[in-house]
């Protein structure tokens, strides 16, 4: 934090105790101790006393207090016993506890710190040491319940400032899809579609919603390296030549290279280069198989052949969801992962009303 944040922060809380008596709570069982410290403190804080832990407990209910002097030699409930019992409330547990007692062993000392005291004062009250160690305690609370709210601030602007980048990106990413899909009449809406079908399987497979929000990024750029191939062959509606069909097969390469670099996303390129690979080895640019194959691609490349199949081609129209339903099945182990094909086949028998199908 900036010196000048500080400076900010340490001048408002000179204000706020200028201005606001912070309240103060004493805790004993004896009426004289109760009426002295309320004689040193009551000068510059708002002081009240209650003679038992039972009472402080109701006065906190009902009260916002800044400190507690808590007596630890009292009867019924002692002062230990109460710090046990406050730090189990949520809403109390923060409350700054200095204890006084006449007790001067080192034990009661170390005990009264480990239950959670931030001070120590013994009887009896010496007017100059419990006013200005009292003080010192309120002071470093403030200073410390600001530099909190401050971080809380920060906090809460750097998520906004991220969750607007986040929308950014997302945007970016949605309209270099749709420039990709451009490129084709018979995939428009394409790799939008993906992204849903893979974040859908993400889903079901009990994914974080990190790894269902990344999995729709990469699903959005999946067919990036397309922009690299001749619109002539992409769009080209009788059958392509040996040559022509090597050529498409090198998108998912250029689509690696073009995404490799984009660091904050480093998995993006899995989707890219190899969502066209088949589980059984078979497939491309690298013949990988099995669990080789990322999950994710694996992923992509189930919800990229039932989008494939879904939707009109220059060359047939759509195929009907029972069709696409069986030759899933049959593909199942051999071109897809059999565990994610079983995914998509169940997500294909809930969607009775055919919502997945291009209209």
């Amino acid at each position: 934090m900036e010196r000048n944040d500080l400076t900010r922060i340490h001048n408002t809380e000179e204000e706020d105790i200028n201005t606001k008596k912070s309240h103060i709570l004493v805790v004993d069982d004896d009426a004289m101790n109760l009426f002295i410290a309320k004689r040193i403190l009551s000068a510059k804080f708002e002081v009240n006393t209650v003679s038992s832990g039972k009472e402080a407990f109701s006065y906190l209910e009902e009260n916002e207090t800044d400190l507690i002097l808590l007596d630890i030699c009292m009867p019924e409930m002692d002062g230990f016993t109460f710090m046990k019992l406050i730090k189990e409330k949520p809403v109390l547990k923060e409350i700054p506890i200095i204890c006084l007692t006449a007790d001067n062993e080192q034990e009661s000392e170390v005990k009264c710190f480990e239950l959670g005291a931030v001070d120590f004062i013994t009887k009896p009250f010496i007017d100059e040491i419990m006013f200005q160690r009292t003080s010192r305690t309120l002071e470093l609370s403030h200073l410390q319940k600001s530099l909190q709210n401050e971080v809380e601030y920060k906090t809460r602007k750097l998520e906004k400032r991220s969750r607007q980048l986040k929308r950014m990106t997302v945007q970016v990413m949605q309209t270099l899809a749709g420039t990709i899909d451009a490129k084709d009449k018979y995939t428009n809406g394409h790799s939008v579609r993906v992204a849903d079908y893979s974040a859908m399987i993400a889903t079901k497979m009990n994914m974080t919603q990190e790894e269902i929000d990344n999995i729709y990024y990469i699903g959005l750029l999946h067919d990036i390296g397309k922009i690299g191939i001749p619109d002539e062959i992409i769009n080209k509606t009788s059958k392509l030549t040996d040559e022509e069909y090597a050529i498409i097969k090198t998108h998912p390469v250029i689509g690696s290279e073009i995404l490799e670099k984009m660091s904050e996303l480093p998995d993006i390129m899995v989707g890219a280069r190899w969502h066209h690979e088949r589980y059984d080895g078979k497939g491309y640019p690298d013949k990988l198989a099995g669990a080789d194959i990322p999950l994710v691609a694996r992923i992509i490349g189930v919800a990229d052949a039932y989008d494939a199949m879904s939707s009109t081609r220059s060359y047939r129209g759509i195929l009907p969801q029972e069709v696409i339903r069986n030759e899933i099945q049959k593909c199942a182990g051999s071109q897809f992962d059999p565990e994610i094909a079983t995914i998509m086949i169940k997500i294909i028998d809930e969607d009775t009303d055919y919502r997945f199908r291009e209209k």
